[in-house]
């Protein structure tokens, strides 16, 4: 028999290297693919070794400029790529829904055209954008505030309209990421509370602390991909849209920030009431997860997560007290590249002369 191949678009970033390692090692046989523009490929943190070994292809390509032939005998698609925060989003709109909605409907639709039978897409928890109240599930009314947020309400409802029997969709949507990686990202909040506490002894939180955010580890993001990408349509339907995560992984930002207290006695917290409010603020409930994924729920603690950013942190050595402005900051990573004459406004390579 023919080993299942799997394409996985933005392989490259934060959360790639914990998705890649996971399918690897719960399908061994199976035919990995990477696509990823690069954007972020240098930004290593601690890697042993280059996290994309575990694949047998690598394809570099923006997926504005994919074709068909990318997809030829790809069984899954486990989509990725995006401009990958509110940041991005707001500094390059116009490349947020380039990338983000219009070719990536372009790609699902030439994905089905190719006879792929199934599409995972990363889409996030940011849709529901300020929400008072109960827990949202996921039939309850959205209030996507971002360009980023809007880019996954949208790309959703594509894909429910694109599914079929055969070429099954699931839209997980996922809270905040957190946890260490071989290409660290700390514009995350917990990510940014924990290298905060390491290099200055104190929280920041530019707010009353108030607002909730559920979280999730880059970990049990891969965890629940690797569900996804064998769920049949007997579990959820031909199309699914699915809260990923557990119930008590719901936090205000001010018990997030006693969280990593706890697994570092002595850091201060210092809360900022005067700071402009953050509209976004939710809570999600997560039942509906539970029930179709019993095997597959979050299985590390917000302790873990800490813990695991604390130990890499510390591994590779790090104590810069303005990280904010440096390449641990998605948004810094893509303007320097574009000062450099790297990246045009459309986030597009540019030729290099010869």
């Amino acid at each position: 028999m023919k080993p299942r191949q799997i394409l996985i678009t933005g392989n490259m970033g934060y959360v790639g290297p914990a998705v890649v390692r996971c399918l690897r090692a719960s399908r061994p046989s199976a035919a990995l693919v990477g696509l990823d523009a690069g954007y972020f490929a240098h930004c290593l943190t601690g890697a042993a070794a280059f996290p994309e070994r575990d694949l047998d292809v690598q394809l570099f390509l923006d997926l504005r400029h994919a074709n068909g032939d990318v997809l030829r005998d790809i069984d899954t698609v486990v989509h990725l790529a995006g401009i990958s925060n509110d940041a991005l989003g707001n500094a390059f709109e116009n490349a947020t829904h380039q990338i983000n909605f219009e070719a990536s409907v372009r790609f699902a639709r030439m994905a089905k055209e190719a006879g792929v039978k199934s599409f995972v897409f990363a889409s996030s928890c940011s849709v529901y954008g300020f929400a008072e109240g109960a827990p949202r599930a996921e039939d309850d009314e959205l209030n996507p505030l971002t360009a980023y947020a809007r880019s996954k309400w949208a790309m959703e409802k594509e894909l429910e309209n694109l599914a079929s029997e055969g070429f099954v969709t699931t839209c997980l949507r996922f809270p905040t990421a957190c946890g260490m990686s071989e290409r660290l990202r700390l514009d995350l909040v917990l990510n940014d509370f924990v290298a905060s506490a390491v290099a200055t002894g104190r929280i920041d939180i530019q707010s009353s602390g108030m607002m909730w955010r559920p979280l999730i580890d880059t970990r049990d993001m891969a965890l629940a991909i690797d569900w996804a990408v064998s769920r049949e349509p007997e579990v959820g339907g031909i199309s699914l849209v699915i809260n990923v995560g557990r119930n008590e992984a719901n936090f205000q930002l001010g018990d997030l920030a006693a969280e990593v207290v706890k697994c570092m006695p002595g850091v201060q917290i210092r809360t900022n009431e005067n700071a402009a409010p953050d509209k976004r603020s939710f809570r999600v409930d997560f039942g509906l997860y539970q029930r179709l994924a019993p095997e597959h729920l979050p299985r590390c603690s917000i302790g873990d997560s800490i813990e695991g950013l604390r130990h890499g942190l510390a591994c590779i050595g790090f104590k810069d007290d303005e990280f904010r402005s440096s390449r641990y900051m998605r948004l810094r990573v893509l303007t320097g590249l574009q000062k450099a004459g790297l990246l045009n406004e459309s986030l597009e390579w540019s030729r290099a002369e010869v």
